[in-house]
Parts: C-alpha cells; structure tokens; sequence
C-alpha cells in the first residue's frame, strides 16, 4: 500500500530527528526561554528579511488559527474568509467555539479577491444597522489555498492594502507555506509574507516536523501580555525546545525550502503522470495537493491499493480525490502509482 493521502502522514526529516535526539538530554530552561528558541527566531527573522518581527512557536494548525483570530479580534468581531477558506469548512468549529463568527466572501479557485473584500467592508460600514451586526474585525487567507492554489504578490499586495485600509490586520494560514513558496508559478517570497501580511504562520507538522508553527507577527503586533494568552489557551509548552529545536533544524542550510521542492518535483511528476493517463483534475494546483476526477468504479479499485483523500463528489459516477506529495514522497512511490493507473 502506498499513500498520498496527506502531506503530515510520515514522521519528520531525519535532520530534524537527529537535532531532537542530539539535544534530548541537554537540559534547557522551559517555556521558550532556551537558546534553541532564541537561535530559531533569530534565523526565521533573517529569512523574512524583519528584524523587528515577533516569532513564537505553537504546535498545530487549528491551534494557532484559534489563538490568532480569538486573541486580535474585539468580542463583537468575526472574521473574513473565503467560503472554501479553512476555518470556514474543515476547522471543526474551532473558530466559532472561541465566540467569533466566520464572515465568508465568494473563492475563485480557493481565494478571495480585492474587489470583492473592499466592497463587502463598504456595504457593511454604510450599513446604518451595522451596530447590530458582527463587524469584520480581520481577514484571513491561506497560502496556499485550502486547493492548493496560490495567492500572487500582487494578489497579496491588494488585499493588504484594503485590510488597511479599513484598520483591520490580515492573517495568513501557512500550513503549506513551504510548498508555495516552493512552487514553480509563485511570484513572491517570505520576505513578502512578512511585508503584506499582519500575521502569518510558516508550517512545521505538514512540512518536514513532527509538529510545530511559527507564528510571525510582522508590525510589533504581538499582543500585550501574550504568553499569559498562549497559557490561557492551553498552548502553552513547559518544553518549548520541542518546536524550537525544529524549526532551527528546518531553517539551516535552507532545509525547510530544499524539503518543500522536493514535494513540488514530485507533486510535478506526479501530475504528468495522471495527465498522460488521461486523468482530468477538478482544479488547477500548482503546489503538492492534486485534485483528480475518479470514475467512482476506478476509484474503489484504486483504493485496494493507494490511500488518498475523499473530496467532494462529482456526479452520480465520479468523485473528486486529493492526492499530496510531501516532503517525503519517493521517486519509487510515483512508479508504482504509474503502474497502478
């Protein structure tokens, strides 16, 4: 059996390994005040070209959207998403059960557009009502999109430029942030994220860690007393070294983008492959998620053999299926999913 059925089922780079099991018996102060933490900031501030940035590590996806959206949003705030956006249809409620509603605008191909934002805040404020209703307190993208599309600098340009417009901060899921910027079309770097975005977070778990997120705040934007926050929430680690001494590992030497175009090469590879078949996608992705039409027959055998991920269904006899290459996909994986189709 092989496996495509997500970017997060193996373990970690062995580098990543071999730092945890180097400094396993090292014994360090907690909470992130540990020379790991200190070297991993100092390195992810580098790459984002922002001496001023504020790093923290926290260690998961859904937690770290939680916390930023329940910790920047005023009580009587929701936040802006588009309908395909994560924390509108795959985050279980979480940002709904921190007491913030989930404020959706149209996806094309997986993202919002400018336009669009701008006149949904313009309606809103002129609103004369608009007291007794959840006021959009921030926006909220990801990059890549929840289809693994991509947002371009100038995409990226234009809606920070309206988020400010109307003094509200615009937050970046980066889960998969490795595989965008790793992808052939991208047009922009993390030096960009950092300059558009408010907040954004560069993904461990999906991109070579065991687990972990760094979150970047880009404007001196941490909130007051925000380790108390952190605590509060329950995301708070006494071994703060776990996420750091990762992420200090994935940003030597360039491992964390040497990783995710591996995952691109294969996710390439991987797309040729389906082409030449005669596969058709559901959309265009130019990351490591693909998005295959299945003939629902061809589907089930296919399943004997190669896990992947339901999508949504096509029609009566087809199904929409994901298939994500990571950092750890091999070359002798792809060969036998050639055969197998």
């Amino acid at each position: 059996m092989i496996s495509f059925e997500s970017d997060y089922i193996q373990g970690a780079a062995q580098e990543v390994l071999d730092a945890l099991v180097k400094t396993n018996m090292e014994a360090l102060s907690g909470y992130g005040a540990d020379e790991y933490t200190e070297s991993a900031v100092a390195k992810i501030k580098k790459a984002c070209k922002k001496d001023d940035a504020q790093v923290w590590f926290l260690t998961g996806g859904t937690q770290t959207n939680a916390f930023v959206i329940s910790t920047l949003l005023q009580r009587y705030q929701g936040v802006v998403a588009a309908e395909t956006g994560h924390i509108a249809t795959h985050e279980g409620g979480a940002i709904e059960f921190t007491g913030h509603k989930v404020l959706t605008l149209p996806a094309h191909l997986g993202k919002i557009e400018a336009a669009e934002l701008e006149d949904y805040l313009a309606v809103f404020f002129a609103d004369g009502n608009h007291s007794h209703m959840v006021e959009p307190g921030m926006c909220y993208i990801s990059e890549p999109t929840e289809y693994g599309t991509i947002y371009s600098k100038k995409e990226l340009e234009d809606i920070s430029n309206i988020c400010h417009k109307y003094n509200m901060p615009l937050y970046a899921d980066g889960a998969r942030l490795g595989y965008a910027l790793a992808a052939t079309s991208a047009d922009f770097t993390l030096e960009d994220m950092a300059k558009y975005c408010d907040v954004f977070y560069i993904g461990g778990t999906k991109v070579g860690a065991l687990c972990g997120e760094a979150l970047v705040y880009t404007h001196n934007n941490m909130p007051h007393h925000f380790v108390t926050l952190v605590k509060q929430s329950g995301a708070l680690l006494a071994k703060g070294r776990l996420n750091s001494i990762q992420f200090d590992t994935l940003f030597t030497n360039e491992l964390y983008m040497n990783i995710s175009r591996h995952a691109i090469k294969m996710a390439d590879r991987m797309e040729k492959i389906f082409r030449e078949k005669g596969y058709e996608f559901f959309i265009e992705s130019p990351t490591n998620q693909k998005f295959v039409i299945l003939e629902n027959s061809k589907k089930a055998a296919l399943e004997k053999e190669v896990k992947f991920s339901f999508w949504e269904k096509y029609d009566d006899n087809h199904t929409v299926v994901r298939f994500a290459t990571s950092w750890a996909t091999l070359e002798s994986d792809l060969d036998k999913l050639e055969k197998l189709l």
